[in-house]
């Protein structure tokens, strides 16, 4: 029962983290010039608008249960922009990007503060379990995200620093039509690489002493 509970607030913290990570892309591109999410309605906390059915629910539970619970990855619905509405739609591009991975972080902080006082008078509570969990789902998501393949931010990001030039181009032609396949390899063989950086951040945000406790 226990785990089954835990479970189900690992999916709905999973849920509300990704979908304050697709708002903060529509809020920053609101704020760089472009409307576009505002007026689709995606600037909202209501999950009925953000929700993918595979990438929200099928697939982060199959995850889940295939990897003994090591592993959840999902997306939501993206929230569109429009670059014709930027000034300068490379540079802005890597900036919306950059919102979505940095929203994440800042929840995994906020949380972690929380751990951090009440951890000192409530060191075995279920609520620091629960805190614990957010900041871990946001780490994940904020770390995972900036890996440089698309479609993830990283790859926008990435873009959005290269030089101009023929380099820069190939580079992003060539990432932009096998990202899908790396992806999928980086997932499967790679992940381990970004583990250590999650681990890292999520002892800083939490604090060493709570660190092996909460693991």
């Amino acid at each position: 029962m226990e785990s089954a509970l835990l479970l189900i607030f690992q999916l709905a913290v999973f849920i509300f983290s990704v979908m304050v990570h697709e708002i903060s892309h529509g809020y920053v591109a609101e704020r760089l010039g472009d409307p576009t999410a505002r007026l689709a309605g995606r600037l909202t906390l209501n999950p009925l608008v953000h929700l993918d059915p595979f990438g929200s629910f099928l697939l982060p539970f199959s995850l889940y249960f295939l990897t003994g619970g090591s592993f959840v990855f999902g997306w939501a619905k993206p929230v569109p922009y429009n670059p014709e509405n930027l000034k300068n739609p490379r540079a802005a591009a890597g900036k919306i990007a950059a919102a979505g991975p940095l929203s994440n972080l800042i929840l995994a902080v906020v949380f972690g503060i929380l751990i951090r006082l009440l951890g000192l008078s409530l060191p075995s509570s279920p609520v620091i379990v629960f805190f614990s969990v957010i900041v871990y789902i946001n780490v994940l998501l904020a770390v995972f995200n900036l890996v440089p393949l698309p479609p993830l931010d990283g790859s926008k990001i990435l873009f959005a620093l290269l030089p101009p030039g023929e380099a820069s181009y190939r580079l992003q032609h060539f990432l932009e039509r096998n990202g899908i396949f790396l992806l999928l390899l980086f997932i499967f063989f790679g992940f381990g690489l970004i583990v250590p950086i999650i681990q890292t951040l999520y002892s800083l945000i939490v604090g060493g002493q709570f660190f092996a406790s909460l693991q």
